[in-house]
């Protein structure tokens, strides 16, 4: 679905003797990894060792728990596009890391997974050996798009490139490699190839591209819909959008795509009352859930272009299907539609006037969050991250917080992954370099990967986490009291003093009352030169309901 990140290939190709680790530490450096996120433990010792002995320029962050190593790994990725690597041991620690890879399937982030496994001869055994699981890899392979597990050290080579091979072309998800220790340890005469696979894109059918632009010419009234896969085509989803004077639309994983206040972006909340008008969806690198969610019938045409050809039929089949990268296709879509002489009256009043009623609503409706989002965003750089979590403010953000560039909103997509937030931030902010991440979270979610606080510390990672604090999980309260009768039940929380719990960890704590007082906050927090904890109380009986604006509704 995304614009392939292009990698060089290392110098150091010629025949050598290695032990399986040292093999992959020299693969890394083939395709240009700097950052190892991960665990040690026995079964990785031989990994572990080379990158001591090898890791050359290989940044390595240790965490508290292997889940913070892989969300760490996705929080890079998606930040830079590039692959996030982690390394955990196998066993608990590959389940423990599940929910981060189920996380970064959703997401289609590029996260390589590097485990190991019991000794070779005692797989699939069930003697009971340390860290034994039934049918690892079958596991791996649900939460992957590709899982493999080598069975000699000299095979290490040819599976770290394909794994990288499927990291960087189609579809960007997940992968994940078991090298068994024994094999880790096993020395034999390796070399990488002197090229790397290759990285190309499916070709543009020409003919297909005259289709889709019949379609965009009959359309009176289109809406191009963006994902994730469009990250990498602001200017020609931009050109296509003012070609045919229609509205750029995405939930949340497109998001900057085109900047906020771009003529032509329009958050998907703002969209969908108009849904019922549009006679054809272009949906570019994205699921196009409003098929679903916001209904279609006989007068909507659907015209789709994606890298996963699975994914364009998988709602319903389109009228027209492109399996392509989202920039390539575009682009030859706008220079056909253009060679056509295709000239459409402006409708940017319109779309202003929409984006405008929308954003008087949720100023008006949707507080304390926009008025909390309107701080974050008034200290944020347009180019700073934010880093949402499944609490009250983050749902809010998803349609609330104008994002301007591309990779600088990271949410968890349809995984709603409670509890991912902090530690994902964390590795966001380690992609991000000098640019700022402001993570935003739940007193629930945040517990969840709390310790990695000492990871924040110990690695000098500078970012700004906020705790809204209500003292509840507010979701599944609000539904209790909504639903049930307020037959409330495990939804209430009790919580340490978040200021000194960050100053136990050697982390800066912040106590914020309000808007003006997380304005004062992030002030002081943006002058720290380390990890900073903001609490935030919040009264969940006095906080709006995000809903209404985050699920859609069928309109046709």
């Amino acid at each position: 679905m995304a614009t392939v990140v292009k990698m060089e290939a290392s110098d150091s190709n010629q025949a050598k003797r290695m032990t399986g680790g040292d093999a992959l530490v020299a693969g890394l450096h083939r395709w240009g990894v700097d950052t190892v996120f991960g665990v040690p433990g026995v079964q990785l010792d031989e990994f572990f060792d080379g990158l001591s002995r090898g890791g050359g320029d290989i940044r390595l962050y240790h965490t508290r728990h292997e889940q913070g190593a892989a969300y760490m790994a996705l929080g890079y990725a998606m930040v830079t596009g590039k692959p996030g690597v982690c390394a955990v041991v196998p066993g608990p620690g590959v389940l423990n890391a599940g929910a981060a890879l189920s996380t970064a399937y959703a997401c289609n982030a590029r996260v390589l997974c590097l485990t190991s496994t019991v000794q070779s001869a005692l797989i699939d055994r069930r003697y009971g050996a340390l860290h034994e699981i039934n049918d690892q890899t079958g596991l791996l392979r649900n939460l992957s798009k590709w899982s493999a597990r080598a069975t000699c050290a000299s095979e290490i080579p040819a599976l770290l490139d394909e794994a990288f091979r499927q990291l960087l072309t189609g579809r960007p998800q997940p992968v994940s490699l078991e090298v068994p220790p024994d094999i880790l340890a096993q020395t034999a005469m390796m070399a990488y190839p002197e090229a790397l696979p290759s990285l190309a894109n499916p070709l543009l059918d020409p003919e297909q591209i005259a289709r889709a632009a019949a379609l965009c010419a009959d359309a009176k009234n289109p809406m191009i819909v963006v994902g994730s896969g469009a990250l990498g085509a602001r200017e020609e989803i931009r050109a296509l959008a003012e070609l045919l004077q229609a509205p750029v639309v995405s939930r949340h994983m497109g998001r900057g795509t085109l900047r906020a206040d771009d003529d032509y972006a329009m958050p998907a909340a703002a969209a969908l009352p108009h849904w019922a008008e549009v006679d054809l969806a272009i949906g570019i690198g994205t699921r196009l859930t409003q098929l679903r969610e916001w209904g279609m019938d006989d007068a909507l045409k659907v015209l789709r272009i994606d890298l996963d050809q699975a994914e364009i039929t998988r709602i319903a089949p389109p009228t027209l299907g492109i399996c392509a990268d989202a920039a390539d296709a575009t682009a030859a879509l706008t220079a056909e539609l253009a060679a056509r002489g295709i000239q459409r009256p402006s409708r940017v009043a319109d779309f202003q006037a929409i984006k405008q009623a929308f954003r008087d609503e949720v100023e008006r409706d949707i507080q304390p969050q926009v008025g909390y989002l309107d701080v974050i965003r008034e200290a944020m750089a347009e180019d700073d991250i934010f880093v949402d979590e499944m609490t009250q403010v983050g749902y809010a953000a998803r349609y609330a917080l104008p994002i301007y560039e591309p990779r600088t909103y990271v949410c968890s997509s349809y995984q709603g992954t409670l509890g991912y937030g902090y530690a994902t931030a964390l590795g966001a902010q380690v992609g991000a370099g000098k640019r700022r991440v402001i993570s935003v979270n739940g007193d629930g979610g945040f517990m969840y990967t709390m310790p990695e606080l000492a990871s924040a510390v110990l690695h000098n990672i500078p970012l700004i986490a906020i705790v809204f604090a209500d003292g509840n999980f507010g979701n599944v309260r609000r539904i209790q009291t909504n639903k049930y009768a307020g037959r409330v039940i495990a939804s209430h929380l009790h919580n340490p003093d978040f200021v000194e719990l960050a100053r136990n960890f050697g982390a800066v704590g912040i106590r914020a009352e309000g808007p003006e007082g997380l304005r004062a906050a992030l002030e002081e927090a943006k002058a720290a030169d380390g990890p900073v904890l903001i609490e935030v109380p919040m009264n969940l009986e006095t906080t709006a309901s995000p809903w209404k604006h985050v699920h859609g509704r069928k309109v046709r």
